[in-house]
């Protein structure tokens, strides 16, 4: 579902924003990597870093009711989610990171929704 250049830049984030922990530094404010969605329903998921050790993608994370927010969302959750029609979770080929997590967090908190 992640092509192998998408998931590198996901494991680097992961590891800035680990290292800027270790130095009590708050996170940085990356730019998604890739955009995942579930056709037929509103779940997008913006992700900005993979944790490979513990399997956990790192975003902002939408199911399509109403509350975004930015967390974690297990791979193999996304790997056997199903959508309306039997369709499973794919990536959104065309995305462009515009804004970094924080400004679509912003957005998506006020309109309710992701509009990326």
């Amino acid at each position: 579902m992640i092509p192998a250049e998408a998931l590198a830049r996901l494991k680097d984030n992961h590891l800035v924003n680990e290292r800027a922990a270790l130095v009590d530094n708050p996170s940085v404010d990356l730019r998604p990597v890739v955009k995942l969605f579930l056709p037929t329903s509103a779940a997008v998921w913006l992700i900005t870093e993979f944790d490979e050790k513990e399997g956990l993608l790192f975003g902002l994370c939408d199911l399509g009711l109403g509350c975004p927010e930015i967390g974690y969302v297990a791979v193999s959750d996304l790997l056997t989610a199903i959508g309306p029609l039997g369709i499973r979770a794919d990536r959104d080929t065309t995305f462009i990171a515009q804004k970094s997590l924080n400004g679509y967090a912003a957005e998506a908190r006020w309109l309710g929704y992701i509009n990326a």
